[in-house]
């Protein structure tokens, strides 16, 4: 299979809805172990059930992200209730129906198979998300959240604009890293704001929205209802899991602690046994 071309054109993305028109219809590659999996179970299909089917499409932000984007298309206007898990989906999709509407899946190795550092510079993304997303169930069930299973999956896909640039336009993602692997003080939003005209946080925001995903999806997403228990949930998760990426020696560790704590309502010391019992 030849490598796609990319979806990048600096002549005709000038800010977030630029990005929105080049994405909105746009092929996402997922793992590779996932199109493996995915395979493995379309041969025993008649043993397949949603909650088995979940877990291999959960563990992958790409292919759960392609899922509910699939299934809120789909979904009637008139439908009250939105699907707002992996599980949920599969459930209303049916698993006939979706080994029929995905095939055979194009894999982030085939995308970027030319493109070595892209390919690690997603696979770093990929990697803090789903600890991101271990991290933010682990919360939520100490909360004894309802809601669990969204707030795992919003940790999930928090980055997944970040993850769609370094597939569909690694030259200005490559930019964005290296401006900062230059200046350790520049910050993500400052840095895409130069290279790519708006921030991923607000492409992302358009991006659920032309997809219709689920509206609790969104708000607990977005990191401007702050206030929100289940939004610090996701944002302390995602927090965490960059500053102790390589380690727990890194100096914010007490700072995130100290606010996991509050979040939990735990002593600090507590909170931290919870941290290492969580990244055991």
């Amino acid at each position: 299979m030849d490598a796609p071309s990319t979806l990048y054109d600096p002549s005709l993305v000038r800010d977030a809805e630029g990005w929105l028109s080049l994405w909105r219809d746009a092929e996402i590659p997922v793992l590779p172990e996932t199109a493996e999996q995915l395979e493995e179970l379309r041969a025993r299909e008649d043993e397949v059930d949603a909650r088995l089917l979940a877990n291999v499409v959960s563990a992958d932000p790409l292919m759960c992200l392609k899922l509910l984007a699939h299934v809120s298309a789909r979904r009637s206007e008139r439908r009250v209730t939105d699907t707002e898990t992996a599980t949920a989906a599969l459930v209303m999709l049916g698993i006939g129906p979706f080994f029929r509407d995905f095939g055979p899946q194009p894999t982030v190795q085939q995308r970027l198979r030319d493109r070595p550092e892209a390919l690690a510079g997603l696979q770093r993304v990929l990697t803090r998300a789903r600890r991101a997303a271990h991290f933010a169930l682990g919360f939520a069930v100490h909360r004894m959240d309802p809601d669990a299973e969204i707030v795992h999956e919003a940790a999930l896909l928090h980055g997944f604009a970040e993850m769609l640039l370094w597939c569909h336009a690694p030259e200005p993602a490559l930019e964005i890293a290296q401006r900062q692997h230059a200046d350790p003080t520049l910050r993500s939003a400052v840095a895409q704001r130069q290279v790519l005209h708006a921030e991923l946080a607000d492409v992302q925001q358009l991006l659920m929205r032309a997809w219709r995903l689920p509206e609790l999806l969104i708000r607990i997403s977005d990191d401007r209802h702050a206030h929100s228990a289940q939004v610090r949930n996701v944002l302390l998760a995602i927090r965490f899991a960059r500053h102790t990426n390589d380690g727990w020696d890194n100096a914010a560790v007490p700072d995130d602690v100290r606010d996991i704590a509050t979040l939990l309502n735990l002593k600090p010391d507590a909170a931290l046994n919870l941290l290492r019992d969580l990244d055991s």
